[in-house]
Order: C-alpha cells, then sequence, then structure tokens
C-alpha cells in the first residue's frame, strides 16, 4: 500500500483551502448581489407613488372661451320628408286599347294636356248610334204631337170619344221621355268618346310610363297608367316632440312659426316658409306632433320623398349667458363648468336653459367676461393649477401665475 509522502499531503491539503475559499467568495458575491436587487426593488416600488404626487401637481393645460350675454335663438333640428301637395294616379275610365302616348316620363305638364289616346273608333260609333236612335224618336215625338192637337180639335167638336183623346196625349209623354232618355245617351256615348282622350287633372311632373301603347286597359280604374305630382308649391312634413307643443301655441299666437330646411336657393340663402299646419293629434307611437311648411319650389329643386334637415326657432331668450357646448361637461350632481382664476380652474355648477348643438345656454354662480375651459378638462382636477394655450398651442399671456404654480408642483414632486 502506497502511502503520500509528506509533500504531497502538503499539496492537496493546499488545493482543499483554496477551492473551499473561492467558493466562500462565490457564495458571498452572490448574497450581495441578491441584496442590491431587493434594496433596488424596494426603492422602485416605495418611490413611485412619490413621482406619481409630483407629476400629478403639474399645471394642466387647456383652452379657454369666453362667457357672453347674448340673445340665443330657441331653435329645434330635426329631420322631414317633401310631400307633393297632391298626387294623382292616372287611370282608364273607358275600356280600350291605347293607340298613342302624348308626353315622355318626367315631362313637366299642364292641367288638361293630352296624355294617352284610346283607340275612339268604337265610342264614335256608339256616339253616332244614340244621335240616330235620338233622330228617330224626335220625328216620333213631333207625329204624336200634331196627332194629339187634331184629337183635340175633335173632341171639341164631339167627334171622338175621351178615351182617344187621353191616348193621343199618353203616346206624346211617352215618346216625350224616350227622347229625354235618348238624349242622355247621347251625353252618355259623348262623354265616353271624351274619356277616350285621358288628359292631365293637374299641374305637375309626370313619373315613369306603367302602361306602354297597345295594352288594352280596363275602364275599372284598377291598372295606374302614370302617377302625376304637384310639385309647385310643395310641402315639406317634419315632426317635433310633443314638448314643444306649448313653445309652438305660444309662437303662432304672436307670428308663424318658420321652417328653415338645409337647402340653398340661388342666391345662396337657406329656404325657408311659415308653418301653415299643425296636426291635431299626437302621434302616440312617436310622442311627436306633424307640421307643414309650404314652399314655392320654383326651380324644381325640391321632389317628393326627399330627406331633409330643417330647423325651427320655437322662443328667444334675452340676455342669456351662452358658453360655447364644450365648456358644459355633466357630473353625479348634475352640469358644470370650469372658470379659470388665478392660474386655477374653480368648479361652478351650472343649470343648462337650452343646448342648440353649438351652444348653451347656462344659469349659475357664472358671470359675463370669466373664461370656462373648453379643452383639456380630463387633466383638471377641481381647484387644480391650468395652463392656458393659445390656439396655435403656446401658452397665453396671461398665465404667469399658473407657470408659477405648475413650477412650484415640479420642484415639489422631485422632492418627494
Amino acid at each position: 500500500m502506497l502511502r503520500p509522502t509528506g509533500g504531497a499531503t502538503l499539496g492537496i491539503s493546499r488545493y482543499f483551502r483554496t477551492h473551499m475559499a473561492q467558493t466562500k467568495a462565490l457564495k458571498g458575491f452572490i448574497g450581495a448581489a441578491a441584496v442590491v436587487l431587493v434594496l433596488g426593488g424596494y426603492r422602485h416600488f416605495t418611490h413611485r407613488p412619490a413621482v406619481a404626487v409630483g407629476q400629478s401637481r403639474l399645471a394642466a393645460p387647456v383652452r379657454t372661451a369666453k362667457i357672453e350675454r347674448r340673445d340665443m335663438a330657441v331653435v329645434e333640428h330635426t329631420l322631414g320628408t317633401v310631400v307633393a301637395n297632391t298626387m294623382v294616379r292616372v287611370t282608364a275610365r273607358v275600356q280600350g286599347t291605347i293607340e298613342s302616348v302624348h308626353f315622355k316620363e318626367g315631362q313637366f305638364v299642364k292641367k288638361g294636356d293630352l296624355l294617352f289616346q284610346i283607340d275612339p273608333r268604337p265610342f264614335r260609333i256608339a256616339l253616332a248610334q244614340a244621335r240616330a236612335i235620338l233622330l228617330r224618336d224626335e220625328a216620333l215625338l213631333k207625329n204624336a204631337t200634331r196627332d194629339k192637337q187634331r184629337y183635340d180639335s175633335l173632341f171639341s167638336q164631339n167627334s171622338i170619344s175621351a178615351q182617344q183623346r187621353d191616348t193621343s196625349h199618353t203616346n206624346v209623354a211617352v215618346l216625350a221621355a224616350t227622347v229625354a232618355a235618348d238624349k242622355a245617351a247621347v251625353n252618355s256615348a259623348q262623354l265616353n268618346l271624351d274619356y277616350s282622350e285621358i288628359r292631365s287633372p293637374i299641374d305637375g311632373k309626370t313619373g315613369a310610363l306603367l302602361v306602354q301603347p297597345g295594352n288594352m286597359v280596363a275602364g275599372t280604374g284598377a291598372t295606374v297608367l302614370v302617377t302625376i305630382a304637384q310639385v309647385q308649391p310643395i310641402k315639406f312634413a317634419f315632426n317635433l316632440p310633443q314638448s314643444d307643443l306649448p313653445l309652438i301655441q305660444a309662437r303662432q299666437k304672436v307670428h308663424p312659426l318658420i321652417a328653415t330646411i338645409d337647402m340653398r336657393d340661388s342666391q345662396g340663402h337657406r329656404r325657408s316658409a311659415p308653418v301653415d299646419f299643425v296636426d291635431n293629434a299626437i302621434a302616440n307611437q312617436s310622442g311627436t306632433v306633424e307640421l307643414r311648411a309650404n314652399f314655392p319650389n320654383t326651380d324644381h329643386s325640391l321632389l317628393p320623398g326627399q330627406l331633409l334637415n330643417v330647423t325651427v326657432e320655437l322662443d328667444e331668450l334675452h340676455d342669456a349667458l351662452v358658453v360655447p357646448r364644450d365648456g358644459v361637461n355633466d357630473g353625479p350632481d348634475g352640469s358644470y363648468v370650469y372658470v379659470v382664476v388665478g392660474g386655477r380652474a374653480v368648479q361652478r355648477r351650472v343649470k343648462v336653459l337650452f343646448d342648440d348643438s353649438t351652444n348653451i345656454a347656462i344659469d349659475g354662480d357664472v358671470h359675463a367676461g370669466e373664461e370656462v375651459i373648453v379643452e383639456g378638462q380630463l387633466r383638471v382636477v377641481p381647484d387644480g393649477a391650468v395652463v392656458v394655450m393659445s390656439p396655435d398651442g403656446a401658452h397665453s399671456g396671461n398665465d404667469e401665475a399658473a407657470r408659477a404654480n405648475a413650477g412650484s408642483a415640479h420642484n415639489g414632486g422631485k422632492a418627494l
């Protein structure tokens, strides 16, 4: 058995001591790194709220607008429909074949203009026959009248009986009635002949041709040949909420309501017309009342079925405090505005009197000339510092106090 010599034993011992020293050093380094990481994470998580607090105290950039005191019209905006004053469905009143059409689709026609010609030959023949029957019966009536005169003369001489005289009188009466019936038949035949020419009953614009020439049509009126719409003048119908009915009625006692539609005339002005119809009932399903106005439509630019926006002035608020719509905010306690006072946003509750989708008339602890925030409210807190920005994005000239507050708040944030 070999035993290590003294020198070998010393080398092995020295190797193990060196290896153990290195292991202890590595463990110490790992432990120190772990402590550094723990302390760094602790500092990170414990100091982030302080930075947030500092940042929350920075002045918020905002834009403002002045409160104005002026008159404001109370208007309603809604959607309306153009309606023809008269819409006629042209049909045939006699049976026959359409021989010709005397208009073009979409053409403007006048009352009495010829539209369709139904084959008139059968009606001319019927008229000639009725006239011939009338001539025959008129001749018989004349002969019966002469016989009556003779029988009256003979009866006065006691040459004939009373029965014969009465018979002659009856014949005259019967033939007179027959002649009257014949005249009615002639008029009927003449009317049917006239109906073979289908003429426009109104002034208006024709629609599409629904029956082409050569087709047989019945005189029952079931088949529509063409429609004609009266478009000059023309109606515009729209609906307003029933809550506006008191304002509508009050306004009409003073002067008519004016409806202004979103279409301009040749001079570039929006078209307006007085409201001349208010319905006598409220629609149950929508809770609205229908109103109508008549427009001259001299240029025929309005067509039935056209949808247009309409504005109706119902009232006027005098000396109202008016702000842009973006300046009024909604909160759990109602509406409010931020008024800039000394570089800070002061919250004040207001009451909305009217909103026209652009400006709002308000009432509350506000005054004309005060600046209200209209942009940047999401970053504003009550009584917080604000920086008023000009339209080009630069600071306005009267926000020195706000910048000073912002600077102190920023420094305070760093101190934390």
